[in-house]
């Protein structure tokens, strides 16, 4: 006669559903989380080219305001609508041209001429895209430009 302790255990041949709908669940979330982690760091990476692109757009076109003389820079209109494809582009000839269109087409950029003081400028540079998920972004530059010369400009984002 044999002790019930010494007899071989019968085998488990599977896992209860208890089991299985846990580990479903883990798989799920995890799965989850990390399409979210995902979307969140794509979101992140284009808004992080768009100011990218954004500020160097507001550099050729402060840059070009920088080349303007005093006489130049006072026939300005006090607000008008930057033209980006002269900045960036040099028409619609070549596939570059026709790819760097469509990439700065999402882009607005507003110049804003002031005059805080006699014979000083105030040139405010804005521009305003929609990233990839649909939120407003904007950025400006704002320099002042005297009749003998011109400052430095600053940088601010909103």
């Amino acid at each position: 006669m044999t002790s019930p302790f010494l007899r071989p255990r019968p085998r488990q041949r599977g896992f209860t559903i208890f089991e299985v709908m846990m580990s479903s669940i883990i798989m799920v979330l995890g799965i989850t989380t990390s399409l979210t982690t995902i979307t969140y760091g794509m979101r992140a990476v284009d808004t992080a080219r768009n100011t990218t692109l954004a500020a160097q757009i507001m550099q050729s076109e402060m840059e070009n305001i920088r080349l303007l003389n005093w006489a130049q820079l006072t026939a300005l209109p006090a607000s008008e609508t930057v033209d980006i494809a002269s900045i960036v582009s040099s028409g619609s000839s070549s596939t570059l041209d026709a790819t760097l269109n469509n990439i700065i087409s999402k882009f607005t950029c507003e110049r804003t001429i002031t005059t805080p003081k006699t014979d000083m400028r105030e040139v405010t540079l804005t521009i305003s895209w929609n990233g990839q998920d649909g939120r407003g972004h904007s950025n400006s530059y704002v320099t002042r430009y005297c009749k003998n010369g011109l400052y430095d400009f600053y940088y601010t984002a909103h």
